[in-house]
């Protein structure tokens, strides 16, 4: 089926945080992406019929390789990808547990500091999702 240009592409995606093993500071996930060498949320386009929620997560699972405990949902982005409209609905989500393995489609993950995160992201409208994390997370703001 054909979907017409105008229509939004519908997609979800975390703000995948853990606290550090070493530290006990926040850390963040990001994938990279070989098809588009970004470094980005985890995030996908939602299945018909799917929950925004039960999308993020799955696609966290399926990118990341970790189970998520989902928080707030933070602000949803809305952009053009490939010329057409998209909107993806983020949460916080807290990494429980994880077991990463690369794919075609995510071949690294990182885990950073908010401020590190928040450089290397390769999209500036990503970027302000990293404040609004630890806001809701009452954690300090990142540096930098």
């Amino acid at each position: 089926m054909n979907t017409p240009k105008d229509t939004t592409v519908q997609a979800a995606g975390c703000v995948l945080w853990r606290r550090s093993p070493a530290t006990g500071e926040p850390e963040l996930c990001l994938v990279h992406r070989p098809k588009y060498d970004d470094w980005s949320w985890p995030k996908g386009k939602l299945k018909r019929g799917e929950d925004a929620l039960a999308g993020a997560l799955r696609e966290v699972a399926e990118e990341t390789g970790c189970r998520a405990v989902p928080g707030p949902e933070l602000s949803a982005l809305r952009y053009l990808a490939g010329g057409r409209p998209k909107q993806v609905r983020y949460w916080a989500a807290e990494a429980v547990s994880c077991a990463f393995s690369p794919t075609d489609e995510v071949d690294r993950v990182l885990w950073l500091a908010p401020a590190a995160a928040r450089d290397r992201l390769t999209q500036p409208h990503d970027r302000p999702l990293v404040e609004e994390l630890l806001a809701v997370l009452h954690l300090p703001r990142a540096g930098g």
